[in-house]
């Protein structure tokens, strides 16, 4: 019998080629392959066995890198954050700049349809999730808007963030009846609004036209504009109050 390295001299000499191979499993690699399964097949597709069969392995060899589904959740959106760009605090534009870490976020959460579930579920440990967080504290307190009130308000806006994201996911799915949709399914729904019976609903029929109308992006632009007026800035708390 030959030995190994003869075997191996025949092969070469044959002109058939070997095997790459594998790169090592680590929580970098478990996290890019689990973030493009979810970019081709949506998030509900991402379990421990189909990470593991599309990175040639067995699902017990992940859990060497990441201690569960839910660590693994965190470890994604990890990742998104992570490229967020957080600007220089500066309190004359304190809206502007939350409204563009809003608008990142909702960018990297649509690139990967369903993801957000795992942000609305996570724990928030991972130090790139923080630094966002600590970003946008920073933006908020440096305008003169009370600790409390920011992280409160922080809160609120990554549950919006995420919930829009969910439901431009589902209705881009075909997961159920979404407010974004084309002008056909739009001219659709007027006429249903519109045919519906008048001593019920006599609002929804008169004023199906602006129920129904402006982009999944107008209404989120509306919607962080409506909840970032909400919080006062320095100038605000600062005003006098009125006298008796």
């Amino acid at each position: 019998m030959s030995s190994p390295q003869r075997r191996r001299d025949a092969r070469h000499a044959s002109g058939e080629p070997a095997a790459p191979p594998k790169a090592p499993l680590s929580a970098e690699r478990i996290t890019s392959a689990a973030l493009a399964l979810v970019a081709e097949e949506g998030y509900d597709a991402l379990t421990m066995r189909s990470l593991a069969t599309r990175l040639g392995t067995g699902p017990a060899s992940l859990y060497a890198h990441v201690v569960n589904k839910a660590d693994l959740d965190e470890l994604l959106i990890g990742r998104l954050c992570r490229d967020v760009l957080l600007p220089t605090p500066e309190p004359n534009r304190w809206r502007e700049q939350i409204t563009d870490v809003c608008v990142q976020l909702r960018d990297r959460y649509l690139a990967y349809p369903g993801i957000s579930r795992a942000a609305l579920a996570i724990d928030v440990t991972d130090l790139d999730v923080l630094r966002v967080n600590e970003g946008m504290l920073a933006i908020l307190i440096g305008a003169g808007i009370a600790p409390q009130t920011a992280a409160w308000a922080i809160d609120a806006l990554f549950l919006y963030v995420g919930a829009y994201a969910m439901d431009v996911a589902a209705a881009q799915g075909g997961g159920g009846d979404s407010r974004h949709h084309g002008s056909r399914q739009r001219a659709d729904l007027i006429a249903r609004f519109e045919n519906l019976p008048s001593d019920r609903f006599p609002q929804i029929r008169a004023h199906a036209r602006a129920l129904t109308s402006g982009t999944e992006h107008e209404r989120f632009s509306f919607t962080l504009d409506l909840l970032l007026r909400g919080l006062p800035d320095s100038s605000a708390q600062a005003a006098p109050s009125p006298t008796a």
